[in-house]
């Protein structure tokens, strides 16, 4: 049933998809106080504490709630990578040139969902994703590849295409300011406070020589569609710790230059079960 009625709602104008998940999201950020809590921490971690923000954020989470059914079932030339500005295709495309892969890192900013899906019109790209904890949810996880879109878990099964995919100059997509699980991250600072980073992107490249590119799908208003920026980062640390660190200074970047679409109630700070407690410093600082 959600899997016909995500499709069903996928016929739905964008815009209108888009404004009912903003009224949602005001709703949600009235009715839990937790959520509400989480997102006003981080946005006053951050140095957002403006109240207007705040509600802003929360209409943005809405919207691309809303926006989901359009952005994983639409097809044909209406569909929502058609609805895309891109600039920085460049990079890609060098990249390309020189027979390497691309590692595209989309944080969770604007709408990260369909990044992957204008990277698979240049060509094959492999996702990493985190199996949801409820049954009934996985056939939408599974049910939303095109062609060139692979999704893989986010097991130790699920490295060994992404290794695959970028020696053979493919693309693969990861959402960097997900915290990892134990063993699978380092504590830098995010935004002044330990938060638990992936390693994974380090190792991809320093296993792969692939190019690694950040991509933000920025939400325009009135859902006239989105504007994609790739932006590349080629001096990456050979540390883990201090690429770590380095990634979440490149997504802090990004954050600060649309902060009304970051996803402010993720609960990004967390400590993964069996991870060491963060250091008090914030391990490797800017």
């Amino acid at each position: 049933m959600p899997l016909r009625l995500m499709q069903a709602l996928s016929l739905l104008p964008l815009g209108l998809l888009q404004a009912a998940g903003a009224l949602l999201g005001l709703l949600a950020y009235l009715a839990a106080p937790d959520y509400r809590r989480t997102l006003r921490q981080n946005l006053r971690q951050a140095g957002f504490a403006t109240r207007r923000l705040a509600w802003s954020a929360a209409l943005e989470a809405g919207r691309m709630v809303g926006e989901l059914p359009f952005v994983w079932f639409r097809r044909g030339p209406r569909a929502a990578a058609q609805r895309v500005q891109v600039s920085g295709y460049e990079h890609v495309e060098q990249a390309r040139v020189q027979g390497r892969g691309v590692l595209f890192l989309s944080p969770h900013l604007g709408c990260f969902e369909v990044c992957a899906q204008v990277a698979a019109g240049w060509g094959p790209i492999t996702v990493l994703y985190r199996p949801p904890h409820k049954a009934w949810l996985q056939p939408l996880a599974l049910a939303r590849p095109r062609e060139n879109l692979r999704v893989v878990p986010a097991t130790a099964a699920g490295m060994r295409p992404l290794l695959r995919a970028l020696r053979a100059g493919e693309a693969v997509g990861l959402l960097p300011d997900q915290a990892p699980s134990a063993g699978e991250g380092t504590w830098v600072a995010f935004f002044g406070r330990p938060a638990y980073t992936m390693t994974l992107p380090a190792r991809l490249l320093q296993l792969t020589g692939a190019r690694l590119v950040f991509a933000f799908a920025e939400r325009l208003p009135a859902g006239r569609g989105y504007r994609l920026r790739l932006h590349p980062v080629d001096d990456l640390p050979g540390d883990a710790q201090q690429a770590a660190l380095r990634i979440n200074q490149e997504i802090e970047a990004l954050v600060r230059s649309c902060p009304q679409q970051y996803l402010w109630g993720y609960r990004r700070y967390k400590v993964p079960r069996g991870a060491a407690q963060p250091p008090s410093d914030g391990g490797a600082t800017a």
